[in-house]
């Protein structure tokens, strides 16, 4: 049997019973040679993360505020870890030099990635296994969570030998040598990461669910597991919201052609998710459905658009000025609309519509809000007659007024924009008419 990645979420990792249990799960394939781990997660609903104690730290310090209670629970989170794991690791010195970098570094990643150090510490310790700071291994382009080509050759030298092996997920560092983090969730891309550096045969992705859901749970209760799904198909949901897998962990393996596997960490005799390179398309067109609210659209309209070259252009580029990021452009032949989350748009929305109105001139300009989006995804959505129909017909007998379409040229999605008061019950009709044909293909 082929070598094995594996990342484990701090749920996963919140307390000495979790980490025992990883421990069990790493120890009962020799293959599972690489332990990717995030920062302790939260014990309980009202328990805080690690990672957002760091960051308030590092706030409060900035600040020249008290800052002592959010590290003294960082603290005490780590030394009741060590002491109830019974590690030979003395992590008071460890905590010392934290307690050092809150007052005096300025390097916000830094502060953000001792979570994961620490957590890789005192795990590799009770796993007997070595530690590989990826501080040392994983290069990180400053500014595009990218990681640097050099990384797999680099990464794939230190972790050769016996295992298992150790690495903290989350950061690497730049040319410079200073720490850089991922966005939040990023173990997951070190995960990826770690298993193309030694060619793993899958990524085994451990988290707090048994996989993949059709869709949410908290609308649709019943929600059906998805047994396979394609890294295209997953990017799209984790985009809209499927929150499983980071967003951007499926690209290094996807360019090595290494299949992730979505396990739980508390039930890990269940199937989990596949994620593939391709799977069989069987009865199922559509493999899931993802959304989010807190969305707007520009909506522009002006007569002969589609005669003036370069209005598109024009439009995104003052975006760009502004520094807001888009998500959909459909067009028509006089209008055209952007969507955008409301995040990107907060303190940039009334200069951006000044802008517009005052460089391109339109007939009618409008900014609408409070929407939601929808991408209903599959990849047999394309050769399958009537799935758009029958999508727009369950919204329709729902009752929900459809305000935006937007299909891709690749035809794996369908994209619509409802208002954000209709979104959990958009999400419940087009579960309903998708969910019987992905049941008898699970």
């Amino acid at each position: 049997m082929g070598l094995k990645a594996c990342k484990f979420g701090g749920t996963s990792l919140a307390d000495a019973n979790g980490v025992r249990r990883v421990a069990e799960i790493v120890a009962r394939e020799p293959a599972r040679r690489y332990v990717v781990v995030s920062a302790p997660g939260k014990r309980e609903p009202s328990d805080h993360k690690v990672t957002d104690l760091l960051l308030a730290s590092h706030s409060l310090a900035r600040q020249g505020l008290d800052f002592t209670q959010p590290l003294g629970m960082v603290r005490d989170r780590f030394r009741s870890l060590a002491a109830d794991l019974g590690v030979r690791l003395d992590v008071r010195p460890l905590l010392d030099e934290l307690e050092a970098q809150v007052r005096t570094e300025g390097n916000r990643d830094l502060i953000a990635s001792r979570g994961e150090y620490l957590c890789a510490r005192i795990v590799a310790d009770f796993l007997g296994a070595r530690f590989v700071d990826a501080r040392r291994a994983i290069g990180v382009a400053r500014g595009r969570s990218q990681v640097t080509p050099d990384t797999y050759p680099r990464l794939r030298m230190l972790l050769e030998g016996e295992g298992p092996v150790v690495v903290p997920g989350f950061y690497g560092s730049d040319t410079h040598g200073d720490i850089v983090t991922f966005p939040r969730g990023g173990s997951d891309i070190t995960g990826s990461v770690v298993a193309r550096a030694v060619g793993a045969e899958v990524y085994e992705n451990w988290t707090d669910v048994p996989g993949l859901l059709m869709t949410d749970p908290a609308v649709v209760p019943e929600a059906q597991p998805i047994l396979e799904v394609t890294y295209r198909e997953l990017r799209e949901l984790s985009y809209m919201g499927a929150k499983v897998l980071h967003e951007e962990a499926t690209f290094p393996v996807r360019e090595a052609g290494i299949p992730i596997h979505i396990r739980s960490t508390w039930e890990p005799d269940a199937p989990g998710t596949r994620v593939l390179p391709s799977r069989e398309h069987g009865t199922a067109p559509v493999v899931g459905i993802a959304g989010r609210t807190g969305c707007s659209t520009i909506h522009i309209e002006k007569a002969m658009m589609n005669e003036g070259r370069g209005f598109g252009r024009r439009v995104l580029d003052i975006l760009e000025f502004h520094g807001i990021s888009w998500l959909h452009a459909p067009t028509g032949i006089d209008t055209m609309s952007v969507v955008v989350w409301d995040e990107e748009l907060e303190g940039k929305g009334d200069a951006y519509l000044a802008d517009i109105e005052r460089i391109l001139e339109p007939d009618r300009l409008e900014l609408i809000g409070d929407l939601a989006l929808l991408a209903t995804v599959g990849q047999g959505m394309a050769n399958t007659v009537g799935i758009a129909g029958r999508l727009f017909t369950s919204l329709a007998d729902a009752g929900v007024n459809i305000r935006m379409i937007d299909q891709g040229s690749s035809e794996i999605s369908i994209i619509v924009a409802v208002a954000a008061a209709d979104y959990s019950k958009a999400v419940r009709a087009i579960y309903d008419a998708f969910a019987g044909p992905c049941r008898s293909r699970a």
